[in-house]
């Protein structure tokens, strides 16, 4: 099996007291012991608020988790990296761009233009016009620092920002960093979920709490379609309803749509509505997704020029500009993509790993949320019994079910996957408490050794 699709155990520990042997530093000092003490922390030294929160992220826990199992190795479906390279021709690309000077050096802040250029043909047929290049589309250093940038060019301090839950979890300090205040609408399963496998297009939103939420301080509002990790495909009508009332009160959306070429349903870009709901929006993309290569940063914000250039203005104070030779192997991936079939194969394969790997759940009879798009799937497990005495170490007790069964399942069966409570607000965790995600972009072995594993399951299932 791939190391790389295993967890590499955490091994390093902090400890209070560091002991040196002087003899390690000069063989003319005669052996001897320093205690290297640390002073309490004084108010000057502490970190800001918004990176010292005391509570332990998900991947920590799951890491330790990891770590702490008999179930060695542990088959990791949890964290939604690739377990497979790029294709040929990506590849390739991006050796060849190594050898050329000019890819090696700054490329220009907005984005090489070729690469500019390819995302600006790759949209047209989605948009019905060719995007300017030099206006309406920016390369950032991954989605994510696209959205930190769209975030830090129009958020000020008290400024509200709409987040539905469950929400990707850098949403939160991205939107926090330049001081703006979350205002939560949470997505609900279906009321059947815990019984029958449904469409995860069967999340919805409530409308009524959506516009309850919007007040004069709303500058933005975040949606994310095909959805992390609910795997849900917002339907037309859907968009035209959250379009309405951003229109209505003046509000920026910015539509993360990193999984815009893995759908499995139709699929609408929210800024291709009308030209009126284009002005206002800021669309989302990543050559990571597209090109399965999530440690390229490799990323985009298309708009109208009115947004793009003060998000533009904010990603060259965040990080000047992105891989230069990275940048350009996209440009060559995105002139390829078509005539190389990749768009296509990429659904085929996809919805293919999406098939086998929910195989097990159908064989379980564990309901489950079949994804419109994406490759995360929602398993519900509220069937599944652990024993009431199991050892959960405090930290993980005194969080929701999902925590529990997360660890529970890398302990038992040795397979990883994320509890997605941890992409709810504590309030609104109950919702999912019963749910966990999995990440399906693996290749067919390691989705068939889970498979086997979790046939381990059938000992704890309520009869």
């Amino acid at each position: 099996m791939n190391s790389s699709l295993l967890f590499s155990p955490l091994t390093r520990r902090s400890h209070p007291l560091i002991r040196i042997n002087i003899n390690n530093l000069t063989k003319h000092t005669p052996t001897r012991q320093f205690h290297l003490t640390y002073p309490a922390m004084s108010e000057k030294l502490k970190p800001a608020a918004r990176v010292s929160g005391s509570r332990q992220d998900v991947w920590t826990i799951i890491n330790e988790a990891a770590a702490a199992s008999p179930k060695q190795p542990i088959v990791n479906m949890g964290q939604g990296f690739f377990g497979y390279n790029p294709p040929k021709f990506i590849l390739d690309a991006a050796k060849d761009a190594l050898d050329r000077v000019e890819c090696n050096q700054y490329s220009p802040t907005r984005g090489r233009p070729r690469l500019l250029k390819a995302l600006s043909d790759a949209y047209a047929p989605f948009w019905g016009r060719k995007l300017n290049p030099e206006t309406e589309i920016t390369v950032t250093t991954g989605a994510n620092e696209g959205m930190l940038s769209a975030f830090m060019a129009f958020i000020e301090p008290g400024d509200e920002v709409i987040v539905f839950e469950p929400f990707f979890d850098q949403y939160i300090p991205n939107i926090q960093m330049p001081g703006g205040k979350i205002v939560y609408v949470p997505m609900h399963p279906p009321a059947a979920g815990s019984d029958r496998t449904l469409s995860a297009g069967e999340w919805t939103i409530d409308f009524d709490q959506l516009r309850a939420a919007i007040t004069p301080r709303t500058k933005m509002i975040v949606l994310n379609t095909p959805h992390n990790p609910v795997g849900k495909v917002y339907s037309r009508a859907e968009l035209e309803r959250i379009a309405a009332l951003c229109l209505e009160h003046k509000i920026i959306i910015l539509s993360d749509e990193v999984y815009d070429r893995l759908f499995y349903v139709p699929f609408t870009r929210v800024a291709t509505l009308s030209p009126e709901v284009e002005k206002i929006t800021i669309t989302v993309g990543s050559a990571g997704k597209n090109f399965y290569a999530t440690g390229w940063r490799v990323g985009w914000l298309m708009g109208p020029p009115d947004l793009i250039r003060y998000v533009s203005a904010a990603h060259t104070r965040i990080c000047y500009s992105s891989v230069s030779p990275l940048q350009e192997a996209c440009a060559i991936g995105f002139e390829q993509a078509e005539r190389e079939g990749f768009w296509d194969q990429c659904i085929a394969d996809m919805s293919g790993k999406m098939a086998r790997f929910n195989e097990i759940w159908d064989e379980l009879g564990i309901p489950y949320s079949k994804p419109e798009g994406g490759y995360f799937v929602m398993a519900n497990f509220s069937k599944v019994q652990m024993p009431e005495d199991y050892p959960f170490p405090p930290h993980v007790a005194s969080r929701p079910r999902d925590f529990k069964l997360a660890w529970f399942l890398i302990q038992e069966l040795g397979v990883a996957a994320i509890p997605p409570s941890e992409f709810y607000t504590d309030e609104n965790a109950h919702i999912v408490e019963d749910y966990l995600r999995f990440a399906v972009c693996k290749p067919d072995e390691v989705l068939e050794d889970a498979k086997k594993r979790l046939r381990g399951l059938k000992k704890y299932l309520k009869q």
